[in-house]
């Protein structure tokens, strides 16, 4: 346990941020296994949502959730799969 008044502080700060960046991480990550689960089933209807899904990704990678090129291989990846639709 944090003794001084700043240290308690800063773990008030942290829980905070920490809520904040789980409620996005889990926003980026049910997005992206809907699109897989419509794209596995072959459902044309995840084109329509493509700017939602890298809406969220693009989201997590500024707050530092998931890195730059992390964010940009989870949407090179997921526009491949989508594409390769017919």
């Amino acid at each position: 346990m944090p003794n001084t008044k700043s240290a308690k502080k800063e773990l008030r700060k942290s829980v905070k941020r920490e809520a904040a960046n789980l409620k996005v991480k889990n926003v980026m990550k049910t997005t992206v296994k809907k699109s897989l689960k419509k794209v596995l089933a072959e459902d044309k209807s995840v084109k329509e949502d493509i700017a939602t899904i890298m809406k969220a990704v693009d989201k997590a990678a500024k707050r530092g959730i998931i890195k730059k090129q992390a964010a940009n291989r989870k949407k090179s990846r997921l526009a491949k799969k989508i594409n390769a639709l017919k």
